[in-house]
């Protein structure tokens, strides 16, 4: 499989004539917008005429004011219909990845930070927080059980063995048992 490489001098051409095509889309769709947007206003907005007398642009004030309250109450209205699709569909994909078992795990990064500077950077830098995890621990002393002492003492073999051997030890062992 070997392809052929393309030279410059062609990739140049390329490259202008798709930057060509590509400039006239553009205008084409610039002049589409103004024409639509055009159109609109047209269709939208009648010509502006203002009465001369005080009283009729009065009224003329309040057929304005009636006008955007009613497209003010339009825009809540879909923007609330919009707010209550977007959580359905938000819903919906938490049922869908319910149904299906499988979540996505995110990716995550590791982050070189300490104890203190996560809590700054979760409490803020108003809350100063020194985490000093061993100042916090009680102090605890150890007793040491008069059974476990015992034990430690026996535990040497060797001196119970010097101790029972020749004649000492078995007298002593005759007498411990007398009292």
């Amino acid at each position: 499989m070997s392809e052929k490489k393309m030279s410059s001098s062609r990739k140049y051409h390329l490259k202008s004539l798709m930057l060509s095509i590509a400039k006239g889309l553009l205008e084409t769709e610039i002049k589409d917008r103004e024409e639509e947007k055009s159109r609109y206003l047209s269709e939208n907005c009648p010509a502006l005429s203002l009465p001369s007398g005080t009283q009729a642009l009065q009224e003329f004030c309040r057929e304005l004011h009636h006008k955007i309250d009613r497209i003010d109450e339009e825009r809540y209205d879909l923007e609330v219909k919009s707010n209550k699709g977007s959580n359905d569909i938000e819903d919906l994909k938490i049922k869908v990845q319910d149904l299906k078992g499988k979540f996505k795990k995110p990716v995550l990064r590791k982050v070189r930070m300490s104890a203190d500077q996560m809590l700054q950077a979760l409490l803020g830098s108003k809350h100063k927080v020194n985490l000093d995890l061993r100042a916090n621990l009680k102090q605890v002393k150890k007793e040491v059980k008069e059974e476990e002492k015992e034990l430690r003492d026996v535990g040497d073999w060797r001196k119970n063995i010097e101790d029972k051997a020749g004649m000492d030890g078995r007298k002593k062992m005759f007498e411990g048992g007398e009292a």
